[in-house]
């Protein structure tokens, strides 16, 4: 994890010094990390961005296929190769010592995990302190988090830090939905010494979805299918909060399009995304700055955030159109043409809108909305992976699917799932579903056939071969070996020392110099 502060406009301090950010990182952390104007109100703010790394920069072993994290990790939570997160620690008082009258600065947490709550929860504990030391307390917090250990799926970790101990638990692909730490609906404990987070990475959805609740459904049909969405929130906070939450409703299908929490004019991507030559670009926006609203007139889902009363809720029928968008007093609501392939909810609409009128804790609100859109993500993922379990990598013929949804396909909500599908089939987020699935076979096959391989009668096969056909075998033999190890293949231990030893053996029995070429190979 790299360390990252700025103070009006300026980088201040980098930690630690040797952080491989490049120049063109770096001034967009620094505009990233402010918000677009905070002249408005006083005390500490926190929000997320999420930014593309440089051109040409070398990724490293962290982002191999061999990435044991990244295997084991949940699509939604795996390590980003092409980009950064930054986990911004804002506080803004007056200070008639400053000469604009006011203390403003930035602690930017920067990493290539989604780990929200997580990193979030630490600058709590981090940035206070270091508003009043400066850099003696970041390096002494460094010091402490060189020595955690690296996450590991499925395991649970105790990650000291100025005198208090962060309980987490990283998630594992294999976990049941709705499994923590913490039992749904229990708020998290905070003792002296300790803190026990319920989760590294989910968000508050049913806080953040609260002002579009009426249209849910419609909200996860656009991020299902990758279509541009511009969410114009009234500060980084709610932008930031919203934009990962529209990215974690189609969980546990990875959202596969770019999508930007906190978006500022100053992005070097900004011409890229408000050009007006070409359709609008498959990407999820977070803005706050009321220019945007000119700006992306052109784009067909614009989601508007703000106060909405209960009274208000139950008006929300009907969507709003695109040319009632305003510059200044645009209404909360979805602007869009955009016609929903399923048919509403009611029965989630009014369990959740009869929750507000109870009073229902805002956590168990989200536990209920999470559910639902993890089982109707899972409905619509099942009868996929139903159909690719029967068929040979690399194919995935289309007709042969839609002809088994009659019988296979999901049955609520009522709807047009078959033209939702087909419309799935050209979006990004299936080309990345497939690629993974794709990956997943391989593997398989590639440790049904080193099993295969590890209990065949070697020693026999290799008694009438030429020595060149022998050392071809102990090169491919050497180099499935690799693999299985470096990819950690679920293949018994003891079948690769059967395997290894047998290699040994080969080798030892031919001449000296080809044992020779073979020992530095």
């Amino acid at each position: 994890m790299d360390r990252f502060d700025r103070q009006k406009n300026n980088r201040e301090l980098i930690y630690p010094h040797d952080a491989k950010l490049t120049e063109k990182e770096k001034t967009s952390i620094c505009y990233l990390s402010f918000p677009d104007s905070f002249s408005g109100s006083l005390g500490d703010t926190q929000f997320s961005f999420r930014l593309r790394q440089s051109v040409g920069r070398v990724s490293g072993i962290w982002f191999e296929e061999t990435d044991v994290y990244n295997r084991e990790a949940p699509l939604p939570l795996q390590k980003e190769m092409a980009h950064f997160y930054g986990y911004v620690y804002f506080r803004q008082v007056k200070d008639v010592s400053v000469r604009r009258g006011y203390f403003q600065k930035s602690l930017v947490l920067v990493s290539r995990l989604p780990y929200v709550h997580l990193f979030q929860s630490l600058l709590q504990i981090i940035a206070p302190e270091f508003f009043e030391k400066s850099e003696p307390c970041l390096e002494a917090v460094c010091n402490e988090i060189d020595q955690w250990p690296p996450p590991a799926p499925g395991q649970t970790l105790s990650l000291p830090v100025m005198g208090v101990i962060l309980q987490v638990r990283i998630p594992s692909k294999d976990d049941k939905p709705g499994g923590s730490p913490i039992s749904q609906g229990q708020k998290e404990k905070r003792l002296s010494s300790s803190m026990v987070l319920s989760t590294i990475h989910e968000l508050d959805i049913f806080k953040c979805f609260q002002s579009v609740l009426i249209h849910i459904q419609l909200l996860w049909e656009l991020m299902l299918l990758g279509e541009p969405l511009v969410v114009m929130a009234p500060s980084p906070a709610v932008s930031s909060e919203t934009v990962l939450a529209l990215v974690s409703c189609i969980s546990p299908l990875k959202y596969c399009c770019d999508f930007r929490p906190y978006f500022t004019i100053h992005d070097c991507e900004f011409k890229e995304y408000t050009t007006r030559t070409q359709a609008p670009p498959n990407v999820l926006l977070g803005v706050t700055n009321p220019f945007f609203i000119k700006t992306f007139q052109n784009w067909p889902h614009i989601m508007c955030l703000g106060d909405l009363k209960m009274s208000n809720l139950l008006k929300q029928v009907k969507l709003k159109k695109l040319t009632k968008l305003k510059m200044l007093d645009t209404k909360p609501g979805v602007y869009t043409a955009y016609k929903p392939f399923l048919h509403k909810d009611k029965a989630l609409i009014k369990r959740l809108l009869k929750g507000i009128q109870k009073k229902r804790p805002s956590e168990v609100q989200s536990a209920i909305l999470r559910r639902y859109l993890y089982e109707l993500t899972q409905s619509f993922v099942l009868p996929l992976e139903r159909y690719l379990a029967g068929l040979m990598p690399g194919r995935y013929p289309q007709d042969e699917f839609f002809a088994t949804l009659n019988h296979a396909g999901p049955q609520t909500p009522k709807g047009d799932w078959l033209g939702l599908y087909k419309k799935f089939f050209q979006s990004s987020n299936f080309d990345g579903w497939f690629r993974a699935k794709q990956r997943e076979m391989i593997q398989k096959l590639e440790c049904l056939h080193l099993e295969a391989i590890c209990e065949a009668d070697l020693p026999s096969w290799t008694k009438d071969k030429s020595e060149v056909e022998t050392v071809d075998l102990v090169l491919k033999l050497r180099e499935k070996l690799r693999r299985a190890h470096t990819q950690q293949l679920l293949v018994k231990e003891e079948l690769l020392h059967k395997l290894q030893n047998y290699i040994h053996s080969v080798i030892s029995s031919l001449p000296e110099d080809l044992q020779t070429v073979l020992d530095k190979n």
